[in-house]
């Protein structure tokens, strides 16, 4: 039990109760369910036939006292009065038969009412037999029916209704006991469960407060113990649970501060050491310190001619960068110039080469009109006189088309002599412009050279001012830190006396033996 934890102590332990409670909850939901269908089992069965059987015995009481009547009377009129309520009678008692047949279950129920059957037919024939003499006026003979059949009839049948209804009251109390008997088995048995889960429940609350408790009382203990400066008591626990953890953390924190402790009893002696060795250290430092600062105050001196020479240079690099700006400029514009002529050219040529299409077109025309006015003078020599005058024409024709021919053939002889002239000048022009825009590209690059020269000198013009601000602060640096050397020396001697007194305060603690 003690290697679970708290929490599962007491949820094993309200488990078990909250278990037992619902076994009982359960159980008495059980028992008062069985208790009611018994009762109800009971109401819906056996009472109604014990009801059943108790109106038909009085129904047949009634009968045999209305006929007993009939018999002892010396009216006659008497059996005609009684006939419509002998008749209802017989009807209700035919009635009251075959519900309570229907309800039987057992064999002697079953006996018993065969018997009572038999009995009731030798009654009603009887009673009719009795009704009918005293209509007749054979008295006599109706009392004679009377003495010898209806009296032994109607005695065994009222007996045997009797027995039945005996038996159904019987039944009903045999399950009124039994009902009676389960509630009283339940009681007891809730009672017991319930008994047992407050016992459960006591020895687990008492198991688990000594549990908690005793732990608990050694972990305070223990507390005490540091905080009364004794680390030398030993801290044991075996427990798995929340309480066996925080006495193992007792202990580790005990082992540590000890350890702790030891290291501060060390360290501060330590303190002590050095702090005397820092005294002496400080008068050396002082010593140096007043050397770099002189030696800071000459270099503050250099760093100021370096830094005019920085800023004449960074003057005449902004000079220069102005100038090849300007040289970019103007090598643009003429790089800008260059390639209109070059774009100029280009459309020259494409031109001429166009002329030179056109006159081609001249030429084939020319060509096919030429063979067009030799077809015409062949038809005309073959038409004879009549084709004389259509021949002039035709040789005419012929004529122009040669020379118009001969002029197209030299036209493109020259336009094609300046097409070449046009692709010459227009191959000089793209070198030109090469060679112009590689003059631009380096323009541009020795500007960007003079433009990072430039940005160059104004950043070491500044990093020179910077660093004179900087030996300037390093000089005044240097000058408190010949104060505070001197109030290190101080600090020093007071670490010393603060060691002293750690020490002393450190004492107070009993640590166990190493």
């Amino acid at each position: 039990m003690n290697n679970l934890s708290i929490g599962k102590r007491l949820a094993l332990a309200f488990g078990l109760v909250l278990l037992l409670t619902a076994m009982i909850t359960l159980l008495g939901l059980w028992r008062l369910q069985g208790t009611s269908q018994a009762t109800a089992e009971m109401m819906a069965e056996p009472l109604t036939k014990e009801r059943l059987i108790g109106d038909w015995y009085r129904n047949i009481q009634t009968g045999v006292r209305r006929t007993t009547a009939i018999v002892k009377s010396n009216d006659p009129a008497l059996a005609t009065f009684f006939a419509e309520e002998a008749k209802a009678s017989s009807k209700a008692s035919g009635e009251y038969q075959k519900s309570i047949e229907a309800l039987l279950r057992t064999d002697e129920e079953l006996a018993l009412f065969k018997s009572i059957s038999e009995h009731r037919k030798v009654y009603l024939s009887s009673r009719d037999e009795i009704s009918k003499f005293k209509k007749d006026g054979d008295v006599a003979q109706a009392t004679k029916v009377f003495d010898d059949v209806f009296t032994p009839a109607s005695n065994a049948f009222i007996a045997d209704v009797q027995k039945l209804l005996d038996r159904q009251r019987e039944s009903i109390d045999a399950s009124a006991s039994r009902i009676h008997d389960t509630n009283a088995s339940s009681r007891n048995l809730i009672l017991a469960l319930g008994l047992l889960a407050v016992v459960v429940g006591g020895v687990f609350a008492v198991v688990i407060t000594r549990g908690v408790t005793g732990p608990i009382a050694s972990a305070v203990s223990a507390a005490q113990r540091v905080a009364a400066g004794d680390l030398g008591q030993s801290i044991d626990s075996t427990a798995r649970d929340e309480t066996g953890v925080l006495l193992r953390a007792l202990k580790d924190m005990q082992g540590r501060l000890q350890t702790v402790l030891r290291d501060v009893r060390d360290n501060a002696e330590g303190v002590a050491t050095a702090s005397a060795e820092i005294a002496s250290g400080n008068s050396d430092l002082s010593a140096r310190t007043e050397q770099q600062a002189s030696a800071l105050q000459e270099t503050a001196a250099t760093m100021e001619q370096l830094g005019i020479t920085v800023r004449n240079n960074a003057e005449n690099a902004n000079h220069a960068n102005q100038l090849a700006r300007e040289a970019n400029t103007l090598a643009t514009q003429g790089g800008e110039v260059v390639g209109q002529v070059v774009r100029t050219m280009s459309d020259i040529n494409a031109g001429s080469r166009k002329i030179g299409d056109i006159i081609g077109t001249i030429d084939g025309i020319a060509f096919q009109t030429n063979i067009l006015a030799l077809n015409a003078a062949v038809e005309a020599a073959r038409a004879g006189e009549q084709g004389r005058g259509f021949a002039v024409v035709a040789s005419e024709v012929r004529s122009l088309a040669q020379r118009s021919a001969q002029a197209a053939k030299e036209i493109k002889t020259l336009i094609n002599s300046s097409v070449e002239q046009v692709e010459q000048g227009t191959a000089l022009v793209d070198q030109a412009g090469a060679r112009m825009g590689e003059i631009v590209g380096a323009i541009q690059r020795v500007s960007d050279i003079v433009a990072e020269i430039s940005s160059a000198s104004a950043e070491q013009r500044s990093g020179v001012g910077q660093i004179g601000q900087a030996v300037d602060q390093m000089d005044q640096a240097t000058q408190q830190n010949a104060a505070l050397v001197e109030e290190g020396a101080a600090a020093a001697e007071s670490l010393k006396h603060q060691a002293a007194r750690l020490l002393q305060t450190v004492g107070v603690f009993k640590l166990a033996a190493a």
